[in-house]
């Protein structure tokens, strides 16, 4: 299972609606894999959803979240004025904190 987070560029004049989570899993087939979808919509830099979904690899998984997102971006109106910025699973500082902890190499 991946957790990808799929960063929208802000709309003007408005947030995203409350059951914006709902309407981004609504958008799912099922090859696309998607288990679970949160809306956190006060980030800085614009909302974010949680997509957690099953596929094969990370390619997969990222691919997938993008094509449900811009279905749902394009399907309701609630979202018209929201951009999809990036889609990717977020990969922890401490993890690679650690991998360069054991290789001797220093981070950064």
């Amino acid at each position: 299972m991946y957790l990808v987070h799929a960063r929208l560029g802000p709309a003007r004049d408005t947030g995203l609606p409350s059951d914006a989570a709902a309407l981004v899993r609504r958008c799912a087939q099922p090859r696309d894999g998607v288990e679970f979808v949160v809306a956190h919509p006060e980030v800085r830099g614009g909302p974010v959803f949680g997509i957690f979904l099953l596929a094969p690899s990370l390619e997969l998984a990222e691919s997938s979240a993008e094509r449900v997102c811009l279905r749902a971006l394009s399907r309701y109106p609630a979202f018209r004025g929201f951009a999809l910025l990036s889609c990717a699973v977020a990969m922890p500082r401490a993890y690679f904190e650690k991998l360069f902890e054991e290789s001797g190499e220093p981070p950064g």
